[in-house]
């Protein structure tokens, strides 16, 4: 896979993958992980949220690292700096996570080939709640060029 993901493959991972576990997410409101990860919540998405600071955020169990987590991921979604994306990788590859996401400046070329060789999809510098946006209809309303052209309306994911 391409490591710069074109528009149907962004669209298919968002379709396909329904659970995300948000890696560093913040507790506060006016944080990028608060907020992108409930507007994923508020789209449909399970979102269980790592950070070992907290016991508890968007009203979901927080766990320590994604070694704890007791269900399938299908998305990782990493808030970290680029330098600690290498042992999140390891963990996404160990627990079977389908898709390895790097949000908006955190690139690590070696872990993303590491995810790759292993299966895993891989997206970098990139915001999902940006790209939900953008791709299914949330975007476009607001005057911003999503690169998207078509006539037809959004596909709406089910929730």
């Amino acid at each position: 896979m391409d490591l710069e993901p074109d528009i149907p493959t962004l669209r298919r991972i968002l379709k396909e993958n329904r659970v995300i576990a948000v890696v560093g997410i913040s507790a506060h409101w006016y944080r990028p992980s608060f907020f992108a990860a409930k507007y994923m919540q508020d789209h449909g998405y399970r979102v269980i949220p790592v950070n070992p600071s907290y016991r508890e955020v968007l009203g979901q169990k927080c766990y320590p690292s994604l070694l704890d987590i007791p269900e399938q991921v299908d998305i990782v979604d990493c808030f970290r700096k680029s330098a600690d994306i290498p042992p999140i990788a390891d963990q996404a590859i160990a627990i079977g996570a389908k898709v390895l996401w790097m949000q908006i400046g955190v690139v690590n070329l070696d872990a993303a080939q590491k995810a790759l060789a292993a299966g895993l999809e891989v997206v970098m510098d990139r915001c999902v709640k940006i790209e939900h946006a953008r791709l299914f209809g949330g975007l476009n309303w607001v005057g911003v060029n999503t690169r998207v052209i078509s006539a037809k309306r959004p596909q709406w994911l089910p929730y």
